[in-house]
């Protein structure tokens, strides 16, 4: 109840007017409804939840079993920092969803019934897990998908003698068109006047920290057009989903408030880098940085612990099956191909960015020692994908998997023969392959549940099928004269 009268408060101090109700479907796309504020702060909404249509929302509910009940969180409360309007002043609030009559979890409930569910297991156990993704998109300034240019720009390496690249889609960018343009792959660290994103980032920043999404630093990325990244202090499991949707929330309405767009797709640029989300993590003993770091072992070589040994071992264990969770699209695997620093070798490996998990070597000190899993974009779900990674790494625990000595090379550079002789595997490489190793991987099912399984399953194998159907530019420009 506290929580309740610490809501209560906070949107009546603050004269807001409408609740954005918050929660996401089985693909991760946020939702949204609004509720006028009184029915929270006079009636009882925070007690009754709120009715809505089940069979409207993806991987939920079929017609005929429509009728269910969001209930609100009420400690995740927020004022949305950027509406200054009296009319328009909103709050968010994320909630759980719950059968009719708000009798029990839904089952189809990626927050409340998959991350909710394995976060209090954990702490039943004695345990606890953070975790800091870093987070990249796109900042466009406009797109035009029925507009596509030959590219003379750049020539791609399948061209057999074309003297021009197939056609594709160009966003608007002011770092692709000035006299101080980025050129491909040069995007890193870059400064102002050719980096044009720091004013966005610094005024994204000042709006995140008010919704307590503390930002730990950022910069432009890579690729040119605009992609960039910020990284906010890790957080437990429920909380850091909620933080992923603060963030996407926050930077998509920020851009659209400067006439830009902030995209999270994967991979919206031909032969430059894509957007990825790689996760770090630990466990700890008890709460985490004031209990026990049980990734940390000083006396180890890399200052890892047995643990975090195994922890690694299972997330390679279950490596092709998560992939299908963590980089859940069609586009996700334009991503995962070599020369894109894209990890796509199932390895470890301590500060080597070619491996799928690699160990941060930054601050040698326990509280800083983590285990960070590579093998993730932004286009997920992620209170399924971080969950999936956890309840791999604890498997890997339990079983005592060992993820062996760790590749110190860089594995791109390796032959075909030096890694079968290294026993270094591949993710898969579509969404298809994927979702093939997520069907007979027994603990994914288990983390998912049944329900939501077959729906994601169900959803992304129709997702392929379509792509599969379509007959891209590339096609016609490569086959019509054949």
């Amino acid at each position: 109840m506290e929580d309740v009268e610490k809501a209560k408060a906070l949107l009546k101090e603050n004269g807001v007017r409408q609740v954005l109700c918050a929660f996401t479907d089985v693909r991760g796309y946020l939702q949204m409804f609004s509720i006028p504020a009184r029915e929270f702060v006079e009636g009882g909404a925070f007690e009754t939840g709120i009715g809505f249509d089940g069979s409207s929302v993806r991987g939920f509910r079929t017609i005929e079993r429509s009728d269910m009940v969001w209930m609100p969180d009420a400690s995740t409360a927020k004022i949305v920092p950027w509406i200054d309007d009296p009319i328009q002043k909103s709050a968010i609030i994320f909630g759980d969803v719950y059968e009719a009559w708000g009798s029990e979890q839904a089952d189809c409930d990626p927050r409340g019934y998959v991350a909710k569910k394995v976060e209090n297991k954990l702490k039943e156990d004695g345990m606890s897990a953070v975790f800091g993704p870093e987070i990249e998109f796109f900042l466009f300034e406009g797109v035009d998908f029925t507009r596509l240019n030959w590219d003379m720009w750049v020539s791609p390496n399948g061209g057999a003698g074309d003297s021009w690249g197939p056609p594709r889609i160009m966003p608007l960018s002011t770092e692709l068109e000035s006299g101080y343009m980025i050129r491909p792959k040069e995007g890193y660290f870059r400064a102002p006047p050719e980096d044009t994103t720091v004013e966005y980032r610094n005024e994204l920043v000042y709006y995140l920290e008010q919704l307590g999404v503390e930002v730990e630093y950022h910069h432009h990325e890579v690729a040119t057009a605009g992609q960039v990244e910020l990284d906010f202090k890790p957080k437990t499991l429920v909380d850091v989903g909620d933080a992923f949707y603060l963030y996407k929330f926050a930077a998509k309405n920020i851009a659209t408030m400067h006439g830009l767009y902030a995209t999270f797709m994967p991979k919206p640029l031909y032969l430059d880098n894509a957007s990825g989300m790689h996760t770090h993590q630990s466990l700890w003993k008890g709460e985490p940085f004031s209990g026990e770091a049980l990734f940390a072992d000083p006396d180890d070589e890399y200052m890892l612990s047995q643990k975090a040994r195994y922890y690694i071992g299972g997330l390679l264990e279950h490596a092709k099956a998560l992939t299908a969770l963590c980089a859940p699209t069609v586009n996700s695997y334009k991503r995962l191909v070599p020369g894109f620093e894209a990890p796509i070798y199932i390895c470890w490996s301590p500060r080597n960015r070619s491996a799928l998990v690699r160990v941060p070597m930054y601050v040698k000190k326990p509280s800083a020692i983590r285990v960070e899993y590579r093998g993730v974009d932004p286009s997920c779900n992620p209170y399924l994908a971080i969950t999936a990674q956890l309840a791999a790494g604890l498997d890997g625990i339990k079983k005592k998997i060992d993820p062996g000595d760790p590749l110190l090379e860089d594995v791109y550079e390796l032959t075909p023969a030096q890694k079968r002789e290294l026993g270094v595997g591949e993710l898969p490489t579509t969404l298809r392959d994927a979702i093939d190793h997520l069907a007979s991987d027994e603990l994914m099912q288990e983390v998912l549940g049944s329900h939501i399984f077959d729906a994601f399953m169900e959803l992304k194998i129709d997702e392929w099928n379509q792509y599969c159907l379509y007959i891209t530019p590339w096609e016609f420009m490569k086959y019509f004269d054949i």
